[in-house]
This record gives C-alpha cells, sequence and structure tokens, in this order.
C-alpha cells in the first residue's frame, strides 16, 4: 500500500503487509484518508467492498489505548458484530488496543466486566441499551460513530433505538455511515447527525466478468431433487439461502438425508449454537450452510464458490446481498436461482428488470433428478374394526412363528414344528383353542356394541337367573378378598356363542342367604340394603369393637 496515499503508519503497514493485504480497494482510497482528516462520511458501497477496513485501520491509528473508551460502531446483527470486533483486534497487534463487542444471546457480565479497558465498542443497538439503562458505562467521551450496513439497520426497525443512543452521546463528534443503498431515511438520518459529510458512492465489485448468473423454472414438488443433483457436483463452500427459519432446517435435514452434508444457520439458534456452525463452515468441516439472510451481510467466508436462492427473496437489495457472498476478491462464483411459480416468479421478475448484469436461463432433464428421502417419521394408521383385526392376526401368527412354530391357515392353527424343534404338543393345542375362543368373542362384542344397552343387561339378568350353576360357598365369604372360592358366574349366549364370565368377588356384601336358583329369597328389608349383617338393626358393631364384651363396647360419657 501507498504510505503517502494513505497517511498510515509504518508498523500498520507492516501488519497489513503480513496479512496479505498489499494493494487498497477504490473504497479503502477514498475513505480512509478522509477519515484521518476528520470528515464525516457517507458511503454507499456493496457487500465486500473492504469498507471495514476502511474505517477499522484510520480508528486504530487515531485512539490512544491510554484514553479508554473512544469509538463506537453500530451493527444489525450479532455475527456482523464478532467479525467487526475480530478485524478491530487482528489490525491492532502492534498496539495495546481493546476492541469489545456488545450483543444479546450471551453472557451480559462478561460483557460488563470487559467494558473497564475497552477503546471500542462493537455493539448492536437492542443490547448497547441494555446495558446503557443498567448505567455499566457511558457514552459521553465518544469521539468516533460508525453506522455499519446502515439501511438493514433500518430495515429491522432499530430507529428509535438508534436516536436513544444519540441522545447519550456528545454532539461534537465524527460519525461515518455506511450504507449498500442511500435509502430516504438514510438521507434524512444523514441530514439530521452529519456535518457536511464527505460522500462517496461506488458500485458494485462484483464485475459480470466474475459472477455468472443463472436460474431455473420449476415447480415445488422438482425443487428438492434438483438441489440435490446441483450440490452434488459443487464440492466446494456453497450457500443455500431461504426466507423462512424452519425451511432451513428442513432443507438441511433432507440433504443430510441424500448425502450432501449440510447445516443451518438461522435466528432462532442461540448465539453460541451459530458461532460454531460459522466457525464449522468457514474451516471447511462441511461444505453447505443452509441460511436466511442472517448470513446475506457482514458474513465474510473466503472461498464460497456457489449461492443458491432456494426461495427468492421478495426485494432486488436483498437478492444483491445474498450474490454478493461469492466472486470476492477477484475469484469467480455463481448464483443460481431455483424459480417456482406463484410469489417465487412475482418477486424474480421484478430482479430480471432491475438487477444489474445479465441473469441466464438453464434447464435440467428430468431423468437426472433423484428422488428424495425424507427422514423417518412416526405415522399412525387408523382402520376399522376388520381391519384392525386382520392386521392383529397376521402380527400373531408372525409372532406364532417366530415363538412356537404354529402357522395359522384359515380358522384353525397347524402346529408345524421346525427340525430339532421340541414342545408340548398339548400345550399347544390347548393354546390354540384359547386362541380361537377370544378371535370369537372379540367378534361377538364388537357385533353386541350396536345393541341397545338395556336390552343387553336384561339378557344377561334372564340367563344368569335361568342357567346359574350351584354357587360355591367359602368360608371368607363377604371379607371383600379374591380366592380360589369366589363365587362364579357362567352362562352361554347362543346368538353369539359367547362364554362370559365374571368373578363375583364382592357377593356377601349383597347377599348372605341366596335362594335356589329360579325362586324368589325370603329377604329382609334389612338384608336388602346392602351392607353387612352386623351394620344391620340394633346388631350394629363396629370392626374395632367387634370382638369385646358387650360391657366393654358400651360408650362411656365423661360425668
Amino acid at each position: 500500500m501507498d504510505s503517502e496515499l494513505l497517511k498510515l503508519s509504518k508498523p500498520m503497514l507492516a501488519l497489513l503487509l503480513k496479512q496479505g493485504i498489499t494493494v487498497a480497494t477504490p473504497v479503502q482510497k477514498e475513505i480512509i484518508p478522509a477519515i484521518l482528516d476528520g470528515r464525516d462520511i457517507i458511503a454507499q458501497s456493496e457487500t465486500g467492498s473492504g469498507k471495514t477496513l476502511s474505517f477499522a485501520v484510520p480508528l486504530i491509528e487515531r485512539i490512544n489505548p491510554s484514553d479508554g473508551l473512544k469509538a463506537l460502531i453500530l451493527v444489525p446483527t450479532r455475527e456482523l458484530c464478532v467479525q467487526v470486533t475480530h478485524e478491530f483486534s487482528k489490525f491492532s497487534l502492534h498496539r495495546n488496543f481493546a476492541a469489545t463487542a456488545i450483543y444479546g444471546g450471551v453472557s451480559i457480565s462478561d460483557q460488563v466486566r470487559k467494558m473497564k479497558r475497552t477503546n471500542v465498542i462493537v455493539a448492536t443497538p437492542g443490547r448497547l441499551l441494555d446495558l446503557l439503562e443498567r448505567k455499566a458505562f457511558n457514552l459521553s467521551k465518544i469521539e468516533y460513530l460508525v453506522f455499519d450496513e446502515a439501511d438493514r439497520m433500518l430495515d429491522m426497525g432499530f430507529v428509535k433505538d438508534i436516536e436513544r443512543i444519540l441522545k447519550l452521546m456528545p454532539q461534537k463528534k465524527q460519525t461515518m455511515l455506511f450504507s449498500a443503498t442511500i435509502s430516504k431515511d438514510i438521507a434524512r438520518l444523514s441530514k439530521k447527525y452529519l456535518d457536511n459529510p464527505f460522500r462517496v458512492t461506488f458500485d458494485t465489485p462484483v464485475q459480470p466478468g466474475f459472477l455468472r448468473q443463472t436460474y431455473y423454472q420449476t415447480v415445488q414438488s422438482k425443487k428438492m431433487p434438483l438441489l440435490i443433483h446441483l450440490l452434488k457436483n459443487d464440492r466446494e463452500l456453497t450457500i443455500v439461502f431461504c426466507n423462512r427459519k424452519h425451511i432451513t432446517e428442513k432443507l438441511a435435514k433432507n440433504l443430510t438425508a441424500e448425502g450432501v452434508v449440510a447445516k443451518c444457520l438461522n435466528g432462532d439458534m442461540t448465539q453460541a449454537k451459530r458461532e460454531k456452525v460459522t466457525k464449522e463452515f468457514r474451516d471447511k468441516r462441511f461444505s453447505v450452510l443452509i441460511a436466511t439472510d442472517v448470513a446475506s451481510r457482514g458474513l465474510h467466508i473466503e472461498g464460497i464458490s456457489h449461492v443458491y436462492n432456494y426461495e427468492i427473496p421478495k426485494d432486488v437489495e436483498s437478492y444483491t446481498h445474498r450474490v454478493g457472498r461469492t466472486a470476492r476478491a477477484g475469484k469467480k462464483g455463481e448464483a443460481i436461482s431455483l424459480v417456482t411459480p406463484g410469489e417465487d416468479q412475482k418477486f424474480f421478475k421484478q430482479i430480471l428488470f432491475t438487477q444489474k448484469g445479465i441473469i441466464t436461463l438453464k434447464s435440467v432433464d428430468d431423468a437426472l433428478l433423484p428422488g428424495v428421502k425424507e427422514p423417518s417419521k412416526s405415522v399412525h394408521v387408523h382402520t376399522d374394526q376388520k381391519g384392525r383385526r386382520e392386521s392383529s392376526r397376521s402380527s400373531e401368527s408372525g409372532r406364532q412363528k417366530s415363538s412356537g412354530g404354529r402357522e395359522y391357515s384359515g380358522n384353525r392353527f397347524s402346529n408345524k414344528r421346525r427340525p430339532g424343534e421340541e414342545g408340548n404338543s398339548e400345550r399347544r393345542q390347548f393354546s390354540g383353542e384359547r386362541s380361537t375362543e377370544r378371535r370369537q368373542s372379540s367378534v361377538s362384542r364388537s357385533s353386541d356394541r350396536r345393541v341397545n344397552p338395556d336390552e343387553r343387561r336384561k339378557d344377561i339378568r334372564r340367563s344368569s337367573s335361568s342357567e346359574q350353576p350351584e354357587r360355591r360357598r367359602n368360608a371368607n365369604e363377604g371379607s371383600g378378598r379374591s380366592s380360589s372360592a369366589d363365587k362364579i358366574y357362567q352362562f352361554d349366549d347362543k346368538k353369539g356363542k359367547e362364554t362370559m364370565v365374571w368373578n363375583d368377588i364382592y357377593a356377601g356384601f349383597r347377599d348372605k342367604n341366596p335362594g335356589e336358583p329360579g325362586k324368589k329369597s325370603d329377604k329382609t328389608e334389612e338384608n336388602k340394603s346392602g351392607k353387612f349383617k352386623w351394620f344391620s338393626g340394633d346388631k350394629s358393631k363396629s370392626f374395632r369393637d367387634k370382638n369385646k364384651p358387650g360391657d366393654a363396647r358400651k360408650k362411656k360419657f365423661r360425668k
């Protein structure tokens, strides 16, 4: 670099040469001398023009590390905040210079602790206001203010936050504003807060000879296979842009299932995870990054050969920032858009008419597109009663084949054994009969569900009174415990050919002297009450005093 032209010190030039920077970009040639002269700056330049160094290098040169906090750089995103802070640290190694990144999603106490010895703050507006409200520091001694990606900050709704921050700063300061576009809001902001600024406008650094722009017209069902087909031919670093966060996650899973290792980056991820994914992508541990527009600005990664627009951006400015991730520093790159009918087609027409450069239409044979494997999901299939019975029969037949060797055929089980298999044939026959009975009972019960419940209860009473077998008595009858001598009521339903059995464990609660089948029992009113005998009439006793003599059972009243 020409030291006389840029007015930089020899240690700074030596450090730039060590980092491989030998030639200044057009932005740097114009802005660095103006900042060193103390002028306010308003610069319109695209991403990748070298504007970060154009304000970082002169600020490092002018700020004395012993003076404390002197500069504030406002950025729209966390990724850009981390990147700008890294640039300050990299080019201030020859001085005891400190830069601190202030952004959300990480520990606020660590950021407060670093503020005690910092010279430059690189911050997002939201977290900066949070720290100012906590009175962690103040901006009364700020001499340099930089708006990086000012248009993006205004788009994200930071206008009121920016005005609140500016009120806490001294009026006399050097202000620098960098933006990809100069909108009405940017013009109003510059007119209000900049003093006779030095205006610089630069064309996009991406030349048509280095950036090839193409697009494919497809349908939604073929969009994923087309992307897989194209990505399998691209082995260098690639970014696939989407408009929605959940699409990035879904796309990363589907591509990984197809053998294309991909990870997603979106605003719903924690800051630690976002930084981890960005570092792994920069270190080329995986080659495909699925991202929202959070990666379209300020994410400086070298060696990106392809950029895909899986979902078309809604404005030309976002498209420009996306394709600006490739064809940087004199290297070639390609930007590919997948256009489907509907909104994508509508937005892409706007891009075709306004975007600088030529965008070529390409096509691919459908026979080359692969099938897509969706990640496995648990699917619940609801079938009718007959379908469930058939599926249960087939599954039961499979279990019997694998365990006992019996095969189901029609309405019978055949006890075929494998060679060398031993087993009890009688047990097999008995279990087969029980299985048949269970199936028949389930069929009958399913048909009985359609019968009126009142009619069904009448049939049960009639059958129990006419075909009730002789009851067996139990010594513990009425005790409420289940034993082998409990009463069993069994009857046959001729229509359904069904055997219904229930265990009358609590028969003693209802009846102590049941009559003969078919005859009415001469029960007294106290027996019909449904209570134990010793609870009725004058013979009422308590469980605790049941076995005590009569005198002891009498309640003693206090005199």
